[in-house]
């Protein structure tokens, strides 16, 4: 298998642990504010936005990478 054939496959992956490392995380959240830091779980909430704002963009990315030819 070519190098560039094995691309598509690491790309998602990574997008894989990507989106199960935000579920963790807000887990984490979670867990957090039901022990009264609503600041820190703001905080981290307001992290997350980042990735849900790029999650639509990598989806869309993954899918014309992965598109057979």
């Amino acid at each position: 298998m070519p190098n560039s054939d094995l691309l598509p496959s690491l790309l998602f992956k990574i997008n894989e642990n990507h989106l199960a490392l935000e579920d963790a995380i807000m887990e984490l959240t979670l867990w957090v504010e039901q022990r009264g830091a609503a600041e820190i779980g703001g905080n981290i909430r307001g992290a997350l936005q980042t990735i849900d704002k790029n999650e639509e963009f990598i989806k869309m990315t993954l899918a014309v990478i992965m598109a057979p030819e």
